[in-house]
């Protein structure tokens, strides 16, 4: 997912003052101008670019996960990993006095999020990981990727979690009939497909599931109407459903890391 400019201004890290242009490609009206875009567009020039030196943006959050101390005794600290949907999640408004941490960047992939686990989660030591990916999976952002590569991605993240004594949390994608930055994806029924392979890992694994699609959706499967403004990332109303949800998810999560020491 790309994030508008007021998911952006919602990010806990300043942006630079190229952001908001850096998150606002623009809208093709259809798969080919889509695709010429990847070529003449300034925000998927430098997007390409950025591939080839720092594939997983390590840099992103680098001074921020540095400057952020260890957890204090007893703090169940959670890291939300994810795309534009996390990073325009505000977590400090969502979840007052919750030492929740967002590691959200607009427009990654799940590959994206395996090369920075290690530094962005692991290395800060949460209790949980929350972890929402496989959308721009599915718009193809870094090129294509098949379903099967995808959930790879999502079991080498809930694998080095759980080895290094994080519990994780797998959550649904959200909906969506189409993506308004790559027109033409048909992503309503991958999605779906792919949240079910999520459930069904989730369930075989024994990590805890949270399931947004199914509380957000319409019959088409897109948002209900009021949820969202693009049709992509979750409005405030969809948020004051998401809240409560994740919660729980993350309260049985760490009933499970208590149970297991670890």
């Amino acid at each position: 997912m790309i994030a508008p400019a007021a998911l952006v201004a919602q990010n806990s890290v300043a942006p630079s003052p190229n952001a908001a242009a850096a998150h606002a490609p623009r809208r093709p009206a259809n798969a080919a101008e889509a695709a010429a875009a990847r070529k003449t567009d300034p925000y998927w020039i430098n997007h390409d670019k950025q591939l080839m030196v720092d594939f997983g943006d390590l840099k992103h959050f680098a001074q921020a996960d540095a400057a952020l101390p260890p957890p204090a005794a007893g703090e169940n600290r959670v890291v939300f990993l994810g795309d534009s949907i996390t990073e325009g999640w505000n977590l400090k408004t969502s979840f007052p006095g919750k030492p929740y941490v967002n590691r959200g960047i607009s427009g990654e992939t799940s590959p994206q999020m395996l090369v920075r686990f290690r530094q962005d989660v692991i290395d800060l030591h949460p209790k949980v990981v929350v972890i929402l990916a496989g959308t721009n999976d599915i718009a193809g952002n870094t090129g294509p990727i098949s379903a099967e590569q995808t959930e790879n991605n999502l079991r080498s993240m809930a694998d080095l979690a759980t080895a290094n004594g994080i519990r994780p949390v797998l959550c649904s994608v959200t909906p969506a009939v189409d993506f308004w930055w790559a027109p033409g994806k048909d992503p309503s029924p991958q999605i779906a497909v792919l949240n079910q392979w999520i459930q069904s890992y989730a369930a075989r694994k024994g990590y805890v599931y949270v399931d947004f699609y199914s509380a957000l959706k319409d019959a088409q499967g897109g948002y209900k109407p009021g949820l969202s403004r693009d049709g992509v990332h979750p409005g405030p109303s969809a948020h004051a459903i998401m809240n409560p949800l994740v919660e729980a998810g993350i309260q049985k999560a760490l009933k499970q890391h208590r149970r297991h020491g670890r």
